[in-house]
């Protein structure tokens, strides 16, 4: 791995840490601030399903080798606001379970089969997923907390989680195969199918 991406995945590891244990340090009243912050962040890690896609937008936009594919990873984190924020306003999205389920599946296939997209229809993809992904997020944000504090929290989780996929994806084809990445691509495939079923 190059020197330049280890550095960055030193600024992810630490962001990550910080989020995670900062609250733990702080005086009463900057806790009772840091709460919905905290809780954004968290909230994407306690989602297999969840997890599974944020990770998968990374190692995907990875495998596309296109100077522009940054937009297809940045794409997820805004539009997921979009869909938080409609789950705010008490509009109705029908499916999201499904189409959480659905993303996970789609984007396991992509990587395993090593699909590659123009980058606009791979941002339209992404955008249509992170609209369920955000809306799920949007209903189990806790009440009384700040939606402004909670989304920052899950769209910089997001943030963490899709560089990790990326920085995973290009470690693994640089240092190991290159179908290691497609192999992961499998098992979230699997993973998306099992949503599916009825012991999800």
């Amino acid at each position: 791995m190059k020197l330049h991406n280890s550095r960055w995945l030193c600024v992810v590891v630490a962001l990550g840490n910080a989020m995670i244990s900062l609250p733990a340090f702080a005086h009463d009243s900057v806790l009772h601030s840091m709460n919905a912050l905290q809780d954004g962040f968290l909230h994407p890690f306690t989602g297999l399903d969840h997890l599974l896609a944020m990770l998968a937008i990374g190692i995907w936009a990875a495998q596309q080798k296109d100077a522009r594919a940054w937009l297809i990873a940045t794409s997820f984190p805004l539009m997921m606001l979009a869909g938080g924020a409609l789950a705010l306003v008490g509009v109705v999205l029908p499916g999201v379970e499904h189409g959480i389920a659905a993303s996970v599946l789609v984007l396991g296939l992509l990587i395993s089969f090593a699909v590659k997209l123009p980058v606009g229809t791979g941002v339209a993809l992404v955008s249509v997923f992170a609209m369920a992904h955000g809306y799920a997020h949007g209903q189990e944000m806790p009440a009384n907390e700040s939606a402004v504090l909670y989304g920052a929290g899950f769209v910089l989780a997001t943030a963490l989680i899709h560089a990790a996929g990326w920085f995973a994806s290009n470690a693994a084809q640089k240092m190991l195969t290159s179908a290691l990445p497609r192999y992961a691509g499998v098992m979230i495939a699997l993973a998306g199918a099992f949503f599916f079923s009825p012991l999800a």
